[in-house]
């Protein structure tokens, strides 16, 4: 009997590792055939790999694990990763789909592998419209967030937004500065932007984001940039021409 195969996408490397691991104790069998730390990359290696089973972060750069959940719809079981539970808990309701939460619990991951075993039998569940109304919900509900998980080196660190002075984007990564240390996420500026409060956080150029309370002066100068000076950081912001209409009145 051909063993079943698996795709984990998680951009958090440190719980990708702590996944692959809690499931070669739970499941000798299964085949990890691909591993994927964005979105793009799930697509591309679930195309590649066709895998059975797909383990998918619901908040990936590039492509949400409900975009790529949609691709996989009637052609591989879904397991939704995620730190939210209200995000997939309709869908696990109605039994379509399976889900676990970060930090993971070994246990819970044990029922859900049970769970697995058996839909193994059976064809894939059609995702269409569940996925739709699981997309819906979260534009209407989402709440601004309120920590982010960034990595320091080889350490995963939790930063609350209150400490963030700005986001910055650097190639592939995105800045997290706070007032002592700067760490790294792989969320694009553009989706920061969309998750944030925005009575709190202003994008100030398409690749920087900066937290309101964290500003000391507004600069104009003489050819009429702006650039804003931080109350705990010696780096100046510039800020473009397509958001300096927000400083107008200050």
């Amino acid at each position: 009997m051909k063993s079943p195969t698996c795709l984990i996408a998680e951009d958090e490397a440190v719980l990708r590792s702590e996944l692959r691991a809690a499931l070669a104790g739970l499941w000798p069998e299964l085949a990890i055939v691909a591993e994927a730390e964005d979105g793009l990359v799930a697509r591309s290696s679930f195309e590649q790999h066709r895998p059975d089973i797909l383990f998918l972060d619901i908040q990936m750069p590039g492509m949400s694990g409900l975009e790529v959940a949609a691709l996989a719809s009637r052609r591989s079981h879904v397991v939704f990763v995620t730190a939210f539970d209200e995000y997939a808990i309709e869908a696990f309701r109605q039994g379509a789909i399976d889900y676990v939460l970060k930090p993971f619990a070994l246990a819970r991951l044990a029922d859900t592998v049970d769970r697995l075993r058996e839909r193994l039998r059976g064809r894939p569940a059609d995702l269409d419209g569940l996925l739709a109304l699981l997309g819906r919900g979260r534009d209407a509900n989402a709440a601004p967030l309120r920590w982010i998980r960034a990595s320091t080196g080889s350490h995963l660190c939790l930063i609350t937004v209150d400490e963030i002075l700005f986001f910055q984007a650097d190639s592939k990564y995105t800045l997290v500065v706070t007032a002592d240390a700067e760490s790294v996420i792989r969320t694009p500026i553009q989706e920061l932007a969309r998750s944030l409060d925005p009575d709190v956080f202003w994008q100030i150029h398409r690749g920087t984001i900066v937290n309101l309370a964290a500003v000391a002066a507004v600069h104009r100068h003489a050819n009429g940039t702006l650039e804003l000076a931080l109350k705990q950081h010696p780096r100046r912001l510039g800020v473009s021409v397509s958001y300096a209409h927000q400083f107008k009145q200050m």
